[in-house]
Formats: structure tokens, C-alpha cells, sequence
């Protein structure tokens, strides 16, 4: 297996391609963001360890970029650890996330699971639920064929919805995935955002796909007509 190491701080990265080399992986080390996307564009890696601060560019543009052409698993790997930074990262296509400082362990246990996954076939990144799809690789969102406009929040919120299809949410759950916080009974995050969606997803279209489940929370899924 042969992975990249896009890293800008030189001791870290030498640390890293140490642990990979030991553990028999081929290992290739970039250390700018430009450097970095030509070797990961060029390359034939199966996996490649993203810092995100990088110079030149930095390591969400190199993701971006990347997932234009290719679909190879992607650990970022930072020490920017807010939940924002982890939604945008994934947003993007990331398929985990790591924050500095770390164990080695860790990180090659992460490896090998990512590795793993890519040996097998690989599920279709795009979710359907009715007419309403999902790509979460290419963050978009369509109904009946039309682009949905969506925030990052607002995304994030819907592909908790179409991936856990038919199944009730809570506001506590949803507060937590989404907002990475603990629900307050008296705040209204949750019913403003989902107010803001069902505006864009459903209230354009007849059938509608957000429900709310009174007393418990809601459930994204399709309903026959009564």
C-alpha cells in the first residue's frame, strides 16, 4: 500500500513516514499544499494523511480539488479541532478526521480501517430518498432534478435526515450531530433550521418528505397519501 503524507511541519512528517515505513507501507512526503496536490493528482496512492495548514494552499483547497478527479480515501489530520473545521472538512469529502496531538496507534489504526474500506466495493456516495438526492462527495443536494441551495449547516442537517431515513430524530440528537451541542429545551436552533430546509426542500414541491413527530422530533421520509 502506498500513501501520502501532505505535511508542512518537516519533524512531524518524518515522524509519520517513519511509523507508516515501519508498519510496511510505502510512504511520499509533500510538504506544501501545491507540491501536495500534484503528487496526490499524479500519484497512484491508496490513502493520503491531509494537514490542513499548509503553505501555498492550504489543505481544504487541496481536497476540493482532489475530489474533482479522484475518490481516494483522505484522513485529515490538524490541529484545528473545532466542529466547524470537522464539518467542512467532511463537507468536502474527507473520510476521517484526526486532531493534533495524537497517539501513532491512533493514527495507523485510522489508517488501516480507511484501507480496508477502499479494498472493498465502493457504496454509491449518492443518497436517495423519493426524488431528493444527496451527494455528499460533491456537496449538493437535489429535488425532482433541481439544484437545492443549501448552507453548510443546512447541509449537514439534511444529510443527517436523508441518511437515517425513517427514523425518528429527536431535537436532543439532532442538536448534538449537527451543532455539536447539548439541547436546551428553551432554544429554537433546531426548529429554525428545519424550518429554513423544509422551505428549500419541501415547500416548492408537492410531496412533502420532512415530518415532524409531535412530542418526539422529526423524520425525513416518503408517505403515501391518506
Amino acid at each position: 500500500m502506498k500513501i501520502l503524507v501532505i505535511e508542512d511541519e518537516v519533524k512531524a512528517a518524518a515522524y509519520i513516514r517513519q511509523g507508516l515505513a515501519e508498519s510496511g507501507y510505502t510512504v511520499d512526503v509533500a510538504h506544501t499544499g501545491t507540491d501536495g496536490l500534484h503528487a496526490a493528482a499524479t500519484g497512484d496512492h491508496d490513502l493520503i494523511i491531509l494537514d490542513v495548514m499548509l503553505p501555498g494552499i492550504d489543505g481544504f483547497a487541496v481536497l476540493s480539488a482532489l475530489r474533482t478527479s479522484k475518490q481516494v480515501p483522505v484522513l485529515m489530520l490538524t490541529a484545528r479541532g473545532k466542529t466547524d473545521d470537522k464539518v467542512r472538512g467532511f463537507d468536502l469529502g474527507a473520510d476521517d478526521y484526526l486532531v493534533k496531538p495524537f497517539q501513532f496507534p491512533e493514527l495507523l489504526a485510522r489508517v488501516r480501517v480507511l484501507l480496508k474500506r477502499g479494498q472493498t466495493a465502493q457504496p454509491d456516495p449518492v443518497v436517495r430518498v423519493a426524488d431528493l438526492e444527496i451527494d455528499a462527495v460533491r456537496h449538493r443536494a437535489t429535488r425532482a432534478g433541481q439544484r437545492v441551495d443549501l448552507t453548510a449547516k443546512e447541509f449537514a442537517l439534511l444529510t443527517l435526515l436523508t441518511q437515517r431515513a425513517g427514523e425518528v430524530l429527536s431535537r436532543t440528537q439532532i442538536a448534538s450531530l449537527v451543532w455539536d451541542i447539548h439541547f436546551d429545551s428553551d432554544s429554537n436552533v433546531v426548529e429554525v433550521a428545519m424550518r429554513r430546509l423544509r422551505a428549500k426542500i419541501d415547500d416548492p414541491f408537492p410531496e412533502k418528505l420532512i415530518h415532524t413527530v409531535r412530542g418526539v422530533g422529526y423524520v425525513l421520509e416518503r408517505r403515501s397519501e391518506s
